[in-house]
C-alpha cells in the first residue's frame, strides 16, 4: 500500500513539478527561515539553473530550435 501511495505520489510529483524545483523551493524555504545559510542556497540556485541550461541544450541539441 505504501509503495502504491509512493508511486502516485512520485508520479504527480514529476509531472507537475521538477525535482530540481522542488529542491530549489525547499531550499528558499529553509533559507527564509534561517536553517539554510545564504551561501548555500546561492550553491542551490546555481547548480538549478546550471542543470536546467543543461537540459534546455540537450533539448535543442536533440529535436532542434523550435522544441
Amino acid at each position: 500500500m505504501v509503495a502504491r501511495l509512493k508511486a502516485i505520489a512520485d508520479k504527480y510529483t514529476e509531472r507537475f513539478i521538477s525535482r530540481k524545483f522542488l529542491a530549489w523551493i525547499t531550499a528558499t524555504s529553509l533559507c527564509v527561515y534561517g536553517t539554510v545559510t545564504s551561501s548555500d542556497w546561492v550553491a542551490v540556485t546555481l547548480a538549478y539553473i546550471g542543470s536546467q541550461a543543461l537540459v534546455d541544450l540537450a533539448v535543442q541539441w536533440k529535436h532542434g530550435k523550435g522544441a
